[in-house]
């Protein structure tokens, strides 16, 4: 499949070479090897896919037929008079023109042709491509194959070893990231936001590629632009900044004007090298991935590779990312008290260009940005928790790539549904729909967490991920950022210490729990990855923040919205049960309400309290 362009652009100006190639041949072999010769123009002399196209080797191939057809055609010349130099000289004279004559035409068929130009540069950058990634891939393989062989006299040189090695992978993988750039900047941002499962000298080592995407030139935009919608750019924008304000690693984005109506615009343009290389990386990645289980087997990623393959190409449809945006817009509105969210109007898009509503703000942990405007961080925390738990237990649609870049604060002149700001969320590239069963089971799951029910906990986390009694306790631990002990008794709600956070990392550099974790996340479904790095961005933000009220009010927030899709679920199963308006589905129905509206009293309590002693504060 990666080879199939690339053949498509080589042939039509390899055929050309290939006749003037037969043509060098005296008349006296020309015709007898005219039928071989074109026979090879259209076969791959290999048996298997190759990176180069077929026909470059095919016109390899015919220059060798050539010369062997040459030196036939001079031994037999020999064997009839082996005496006769004359005949000798003949023969020999006629080769050594044959060299020349051939580079003169390869030579001036490449000068002539553009695109035969391009496609020999093509060729020559997915080989590039492809040596960067076996290079790297054989020294990372190289370097855990010898430490992992030896025997070592304790445990603490073992894991000093190891450590080592991590370091030196990381440090080789960086360095091939960077070279191949494109997506493989994504699969590094990737990898150092996996803290939850990844050695901290890997997650440490890939954090610079967080601020090192690449960026397009404004010449090469331009020129994608114009040929995508067939406008020239000068036509559609009345400005246009050719200096991007974001760069990410598979896109950039431009503040313009529309000429039509005088909005101010974000132009997300896709960088245009990229569709080059796409199917080529992504083929990459998963073997790599694959290989690494077959060496590796107690390291399962290859999930990494199956998420990637699945996702990219979704991602570089920017229509997906437009119908996801007015999608999400559209059922927000009524919430909007509640989230104080905002999202950039679309106005218009193709696969490789979305053009939406400018609108700008700062980071949602930058503390002196809300303390200069007033900004309640306990508000912004609160929203926070809504806009997400409502993804997840109530719409069902859910951002995948929730991460800072992805979100901005901006404050407002005049308060809006009682918020003097709104948070703002972009890229919406990438949505999942959450199943209704998995759904009903994680609310039921944190419920009985925060119950501190440890057998309801066991019985529906089970469930929801789909995994045995001895994968429960990591998955407890990874859902809910604690460690084992906090994670598996339900005592979530405090806030975490420093000794708790160095005790979790201290177990993450063990290679035992490192093992458990990568089995535990390639037998999950992909859905509740997307809902652990949710988890685990809405946690990092409320450390962040540094919100006054701590973790109990968002768990409050948390639990209130999965008692309600309990209850729904309760109410659905107690009509299909008993009937509606039957005496049983009036008491089950009674009970059901009690048990929602005691969670949302706790919440609506928390909350009058915590007013009071603002009040309070604010009086003395």
């Amino acid at each position: 499949m990666l080879v199939l362009p690339l053949r498509r652009a080589l042939l039509p100006t390899l055929r050309p070479l290939n006749k003037a190639l037969i043509a060098t041949l005296p008349k006296s072999t020309r015709s007898s090897n005219l039928q071989t010769l074109n026979f090879y123009s259209n076969r791959s002399l290999l048996s298997h896919p190759s990176i180069l196209p077929s026909s470059f080797f095919n016109k390899t191939f015919t220059i060798h037929k050539y010369y062997s057809t040459v030196s036939n055609i001079d031994r037999r010349a020999s064997s009839k008079s082996e005496s006769s130099k004359s005949s000798s000289k003949k023969s020999s004279t006629r080769s050594s023109k044959v060299l020349p004559i051939t580079l003169l035409i390869v030579v001036s068929a490449i000068a002539i042709s553009p695109r035969l130009r391009q496609s020999l540069v093509n060729a020559f950058d997915i080989l590039d491509r492809v040596g960067v990634v076996v290079v790297a891939t054989t020294r990372c393989f190289a370097l855990y194959l010898r430490t992992l062989g030896r025997d070592y006299p304790t445990e603490e040189e073992y894991q000093n070893a190891l450590s080592k090695t991590h370091k030196k992978a990381a440090d080789i993988t960086l360095n091939a990231l960077r070279k191949n750039a494109g997506i493989y900047i994504k699969i590094g941002q990737h990898l150092g936001a996996m803290t939850y499962l990844l050695p901290f000298e890997w997650t440490n080592t890939m954090v610079p590629l967080q601020d090192e995407c690449p960026e397009s030139s404004f010449e090469d935009v331009k020129a994608m632009f114009e040929k995508d919608t067939g406008v020239k750019l000068t036509d559609y924008f009345s400005e246009f900044d050719e200096n991007p304000i974001g760069t990410a690693s598979l896109a950039q984005v431009h503040v313009a004007r529309l000429k039509s109506n005088d909005a101010l615009v974000a132009v997300k343009i896709e960088h245009p090298s990229l569709a080059r290389f796409v199917p080529l990386d992504v083929w990459l990645t998963k073997t790599v991935f694959d290989l690494m289980y077959k060496v590796f087997p107690q390291y399962p990623l290859t999930w990494l590779g199956d998420e990637l393959q699945s996702s990219i190409y979704v991602e570089l449809d920017f229509r997906n990312e437009a119908r996801n945006a007015v999608k999400t817009d559209e059922y927000f509105k009524p919430y909007h008290k509640l989230t104080a969210l905002r999202i950039p109007k679309v106005y218009a898009s193709r696969q490789r260009i979305l053009i939406m509503e400018y609108v700008g703000g700062a980071r949602l942990d930058n503390l002196d940005y809300l303390d200069e405007h007033s900004i309640s961080r306990a508000e912004v925390s609160s929203c926070l928790a809504h806009i997400f738990n409502n993804m997840i237990f109530q719409s069902g649609f859910v951002h995948c790539d929730p991460h800072h870049g992805n979100l901005a604060i901006r404050a407002l002149d005049v308060p809006k549904d009682g918020h003097n700001f709104e948070i703002v969320l972009y890229d919406h590239g990438l949505y999942r729909t959450i199943p209704l069963d998995m759904k009903i089971d994680y609310a039921k799951f944190w419920l009985a967490m925060l119950d501190k029910d440890p057998i309801l906990m066991r019985k529906y986390g089970k469930r929801f991920a789909g995994i045995g009694d001895d994968q429960y306790p990591l998955l407890a631990a990874a859902l809910t950022g604690r460690d084992l002990e906090h994670a598996t008794s339900g005592n979530v709600e405090t806030e975490r210490t420093q000794e708790e956070v160095d005790n979790m990392r201290e177990l993450l550099m063990g290679d035992s729990l490192i093992r458990d974790l990568m089995g535990l996340l390639a037998k999950v479904p992909r859905i509740v990855l997307l809902i652990l790095k949710t988890n685990d961005l809405v946690r990092h933000l409320d450390e962040s923040l540094q919100n006054p009220l701590g973790n109990e009010r968002t768990f409050l927030i948390m639990a209130t919205y999965c008692a309600k899709t309990a209850r729904d679920d309760e109410r659905e199963a107690n009509i299909r049960d008993h009937g509606k308006w039957s005496i049983m589905w009036l008491i089950d129905e009674a009970r059901s309400w009690v048990r929602y509206y005691n969670r949302s009293f706790q919440l609506k309590l928390y909350d009058w309290v915590f007013l009071l002693s603002r009040l309070e504060g604010r009086l003395s």
